[in-house]
């Protein structure tokens, strides 16, 4: 009973019966807040018709959006949210459907929405949230709005989809052109892309083989050519090209690396052994000087061994560390082994002696001449050193008791001994010590009066002979240069004109070689000369000197004030400081930096410390005023964005303001490096999509478009039947391009495509031919100098024959008026001629022959494009000389080729032989050049 009542009593719309409900549903006003409530629970109900219903009562678009996803398959469903968010049906406003359909997913929906929408940017909305390119080329080629059909091609990328729109796209021809102009776009991308790619592989295949080739002189110069083809290539390399580059450079530059590895341990090796052998020398000559020593020295003390023992054990440590690492050469070492052995000889002497001393003191104690005599004997002590002064003097007391004299075989072997000796001083050049031994000889032999030491003396007298031409000769030597050097340098503290620099570089020169000459020839007058010149020279350069310091330290100051400006600079920053200006201002102060140098080396750490935290805090700002600008652009971006959906004011408004919001853009300056590219991208899209929509406001200049491409066929065809005869045509060429000029610019599309490359190809052919009627007319104009040439030949052939030479006047061989270029070529060869006054040496004929080769080389190039195989290196290296000199500015080929004759004409003086030589080559060539093109 109670469930009776509760059906009876109950409101219709919620009786169980679904056609009572729908029935009550019809009768219920959104309008009253119960019957609201009633439209709101029936928007839940389980009967999908009810439901959907309920929601169109209620007119509420986003409670009919979120209940619509699970019955998208529900025809009625589809077409009421198509009717509610289209505008057709309900009464939501128009940025409340915006905002729906900006978040929509279902493509069919957006599909519906962007071909039945009631407003522009909703359908624009729709276009941009499309994803099947399918769908975006039904739009472009089936939307009844054109601004929606252009967003929507514009957003097909792929080839397959630019097609279709191609074949379907039969209601807007600027659907169609677009998608030709993409079409070719992609061909001229891809033929692009892989003209890129042969290069790049081309590239790598010539480093890969550059990397695996042996070094060579122009090793370096071609990897650089190389490495900058590649750097100019626009296309990005791939991820395994670009390690193949990497590894081909790695190659390349272990090669460079490794010849100057070798090259500079080469030098090194060199150096360390120069330098051993040098340190060789002085320790063996300061053993000899010492051994020497010994044998002139007045008498012989345990010191003097005590030295020479700590002086030999210091040669054989280093000269034992030298040989370890470079050997001694065979005459070196012949004099180690002797000064070892005359070494060993006296130390064992000495050790006798030290043995004998204590008897041979008792026996000069005890006057036993017998036991003095043994103990001498047992001594055996050289004749050539000198003896220990006990020693001497017991040799003394046996002289003197001895009543026959010594045998004169072992007299004459000593003297004999002696003689060698002093023949060995003389062949050192030791004068000094040759000289000393001289005075002490010769008493002794004066003295000699039997007939065998007439041998001995006449060998003292030559030796006597050789030692006073050895005086002389460095007296000779050494005389003449102290007193040249003596003029030298005080003609140069007389000169007041020569520049101080120089006057110091010549002036450490004297100095050095008057301290080389050591003590030859001196004496006290001309070093007198010297200091005093030298002295004067100093206090000439001493204000020169304060002025480097001076400028020094003005460097310094500069420094420092600069160091300060951008301190100032950074303390104070403008708010709107343009980032391009910092930037400039931080290039400028690099430069700045290295313009004040050098400075003194004390402060050179602290200041640059310095300037190198001013340089960070600079790049600091930099990028924060960046950064400022980049969210401007920013919010720029989002202008346009909203000016695109404007639909209230006129498109000119629209546009000026777009127009001026690009001028805003460009006045800001550059936002990051890394953003930069990006916000303009943005940027430009957004600005393109609004222009699109005055871009159908331009079919009107149609008319003037194909009156332009008459008059631009009209001007091919002229310039097509043109054909120059004459380089000094080259006006009327110019004139054709000045009339083009005044046809731009020129419409895009296929006609105009086609008729600018037939515009390309002719333009490029009337300047070849001119360029080539330029070369001819050059090489006729070298054909008119050739009896100027055939009279420097006779005159160059005069002057190497000895007689006067010559100067041949242009006026008076050529029935014209010289060319101004070839004016100094002229002139120079006269000048050179005229500096000839001897035939000329090997060398010269060498370098006269190189550059008329490199000439010929040079000229054979520019006929015939190749050379012989002989001429190779040279073509290489004038190849490099041409790529380098075309880095600054292009040249013609008609001004290679007078620069040639230029040089042809200037080289001098010519030999007969060599010109006779190569003349009937250079003809050759010349005659290929001269050769009229072909019409």
């Amino acid at each position: 009973m109670h469930g009776l009542l509760r059906r009876l009593f109950a409101p219709r719309w919620q009786h169980p019966d679904p056609e009572v409900r729908r029935k009550a549903l019809q009768s219920l006003d959104p309008q009253h807040s119960e019957q609201r409530e009633a439209l709101l629970s029936l928007a839940s109900d389980s009967d999908s018709d009810i439901q959907l219903a309920a929601l169109l009562a209620l007119d509420d678009i986003e409670k009919l959006l979120a209940a619509y996803p699970p019955h998208q398959e529900n025809e009625s469903w589809f077409n009421a949210v198509c009717q509610r968010l289209t505008g057709a049906e309900g009464h939501s406003d128009l940025q409340q459907r915006q905002a729906q359909v900006a978040l929509l997913s279902d493509q069919r929906l957006l599909n519906a929405i962007a071909l039945q929408g009631d407003n522009l940017g909703l359908r624009l909305i729709a276009v941009e949230q499309l994803s099947n390119e399918a769908d975006l080329v039904h739009q472009a080629c089936h939307n009844s709005v054109a601004a929606v059909r252009h967003q929507a091609a514009q957003r097909i990328d792929s080839e397959e989809s630019l097609k279709r729109l191609l074949k379907e796209a039969r209601r807007d021809r600027q659907i169609i052109r677009f998608a030709k102009e993409q079409l070719t776009q992609r061909r001229n991308d891809e033929q692009w892309l892989e003209e890129q790619q042969e290069q790049r592989e081309h590239l790598l295949r010539q480093l890969e083989q550059h990397a695996r080739a042996p070094w060579e002189p122009l090793y370096g110069g071609r990897l650089r050519h190389l490495e900058r083809e590649w750097q100019q290539l626009n296309h990005p390399p791939s991820i395994s090209q670009e390690q193949r580059f990497q590894q081909a450079m790695l190659g390349c530059r272990k090669t460079l690396h490794d010849h100057e590895t070798q090259e500079q341990a080469h030098q090194q090796r060199l150096a360390r052994r120069a330098e051993a052998d040098s340190t060789r020398d002085h320790l063996l000559e300061g053993l000899e000087e010492t051994l020497e020593g010994l044998t002139q020295a007045e008498e012989l003390t345990a010191q003097d061994i005590d030295s020479l023992r700590a002086q030999r054990q210091l040669l054989g440590q280093r000269w034992q560390a030298l040989s370890d690492l470079h050997p001694p050469n065979e005459v070196t070492q012949q004099r180690y082994s002797q000064a070892l052995a005359q070494y060993e000889q006296s130390m064992e002497a000495w050790q006798r002696w030290q043995a004998q001393c204590p008897a041979v003191e008792r026996a000069l104690a005890n006057s036993d001449d017998q036991a003095l005599s043994k103990h001498v004997n047992a001594c055996r002590w050289p004749e050539a050193l000198t003896p220990p002064a006990l020693l001497a003097q017991a040799q003394k007391q046996l002289a003197s008791q001895q009543a026959a004299p010594a045998s004169p075989e072992v007299s004459h072997d000593a003297l004999e001994g002696e003689l060698d000796n002093f023949e060995h001083l003389l062949e050192r050049g030791a004068f000094k010590s040759a000289s000393r031994l001289h005075q002490r000889l010769k008493p002794t032999f004066d003295a000699l009066t039997d007939e065998e030491a007439k041998p001995l003396k006449r060998r003292l007298k030559h030796l006597g002979a050789r030692l006073a031409e050895l005086r002389d000769w460095r007296g000779f030597v050494a005389g003449p240069k102290r007193e040249q050097l003596c003029a030298s340098i005080e003609a140069l503290a007389d000169d007041p004109h020569m520049a101080e620099s120089a006057l110091d570089r010549h002036h450490r020169q004297l100095v050095k070689e008057w301290k080389a000459l050591g003590d030859a020839a001196a004496n006290r007058e001309q070093s007198a000369r010297f200091r005093a010149a030298s002295d004067r020279i100093h206090e000439r350069l001493a204000p020169w000197r304060d002025q480097l310091d001076q400028e020094r330290e003005a460097n310094l100051r500069g420094r420092e004030a600069l160091c300060k400006q951008l301190e100032t600079l950074l303390a104070q920053p403008a708010e709107d400081a343009d980032p391009d200006v910092l930037r400039e201002i931080r290039d400028k102060a690099r430069h700045q930096w290295r313009h004040y140098s050098p400075i003194p080396r004390e402060h050179s750490e602290a200041i640059g410390r310095r300037f190198g935290a001013i340089r960070h805090r600079l790049q600091a700002l930099i990028d924060q005023r960046a950064e400022q600008i980049a969210a401007q652009k920013r919010s720029m971006i989002e202008q346009v964005q909203a000016l695109q959906n404007d639909s209230e004011q006129p498109l000119a408004t629209r546009i000026a303001h777009t127009k001026r919001l690009q001028q805003q853009w460009r006045s800001l300056g550059r936002a990051p490096k890394g953003d930069e590219q990006a916000l303009w991208k943005t940027f430009r899209s957004a600005c393109d999509q609004l222009f699109a929509q005055r871009d159908a406001q331009k079919q009107e200049q149609a008319a003037r478009q194909q009156q332009t491409l008459d008059q631009l066929q009209h001007l091919i065809d002229d310039m097509d039947s043109w054909q120059p005869a004459h380089a000094n045509e080259a006006e009327r060429l110019e004139a054709y391009l000045a009339r083009l000029q005044q046809l731009e610019p020129l419409p895009r599309n296929r006609r105009s495509d086609g008729m600018q490359k037939r515009l390309g190809g002719i333009l490029r052919a009337k300047r070849e031919r001119l360029s080539r009627l330029e070369v001819v007319d050059k090489v006729q104009q070298w054909h008119a100098l050739l009896p100027l040439i055939n009279a420097h030949l006779a005159a160059d052939h005069r002057a190497l024959s000895g007689e006067d030479a010559q100067t041949v006047d242009a006026a008076g061989v050529l029935t014209a008026p010289l060319p101004t270029t070839y004016r100094d070529a002229h002139q120079r060869r006269n000048e050179v001629r005229s500096s000839t006054t001897q035939p000329l040496s090997s060398a010269q004929q060498d370098d006269v022959e190189e550059q008329l080769a490199r000439l010929r080389v040079h000229l054979s190039l520019l006929a015939l494009g190749s050379v012989k195989q002989r001429d190779e290196p040279l073509r290489l290296a004038i190849q490099v000389e041409r790529l380098n000199n075309g880095l600054n500015a292009e040249r013609s080929k008609a001004d290679e080729l007078e620069e040639v004759l230029v040089d042809l004409l200037a080289l001098g003086p010519m030999p007969k032989r060599l010109w006779q030589q190569e003349v009937n080559e250079l003809d050759n060539l010349l005659g290929r050049l001269a050769r009229p093109p072909q019409p």
